[in-house]
């Protein structure tokens, strides 16, 4: 059976959305996903709210309720039934996420089991047919096929398989052996 290693924030989860809900709220900002194209959070807000973005991060209830991303949950069950389904996020790059991320994954996909959850801080060391990911430099590193999974940061990456949605992600996968 083929090996899949799935990103979990902003491929599974909408991290993004949370982030800046709370980055407008705090600032009394509309920062909106298409404000981001080709740039990330970080790169727009000023230097002096540097410290607060990861604050947000850092608090211990900003994985646990994330929104799930449309059709990941039903594809990724569906997927599981022809392939091998492993989460690798970088939930060691915030370590608080550890217990919110293991609850969250718990809580919307029971199907794949805990010794499938892979929390690390640098992806290539994954060993798996294919890598969802939307960070182009984690697919770089990575030895099988990489997909780079749409996000408003990642908007000028080229050169990738690229999947925009989850149902392009099942119209590539249902091409692939299993």
């Amino acid at each position: 059976m083929r090996r899949i290693c799935v990103d979990m924030d902003e491929v599974m989860a909408d991290t993004l959305a949370e982030h800046l809900r709370r980055y407008n709220q705090t600032f009394d900002e509309e920062v909106t996903p298409e404000d981001l194209a080709g740039k990330g959070l970080w790169e727009i807000a000023p230097l002096d709210r540097q410290q607060q973005l990861r604050d947000f991060l850092d608090a211990e209830d900003f994985f646990e309720d994330l929104a799930l991303m449309p059709g990941a949950q039903q594809i990724l069950k569906d997927l599981s039934t022809r392939f091998e389904i492993f989460i690798a996020t970088q939930a060691m790059t915030v370590p608080n996420s550890l217990g919110p991320k293991y609850r969250w994954l718990q809580r919307h996909f029971r199907f794949i089991p805990p010794t499938h959850y892979v929390f690390c801080g640098n992806k290539s060391i994954l060993r798996a047919d294919y890598l969802i990911d939307d960070l182009p430099r984690n697919l770089l590193r990575f030895e099988g096929q990489g997909i780079l999974y749409t996000a408003p940061h990642n908007l000028t990456a080229t050169g990738f398989v690229r999947v925009d949605n989850w149902q392009q992600v099942a119209e590539y996968f249902a091409t692939q052996p299993g």
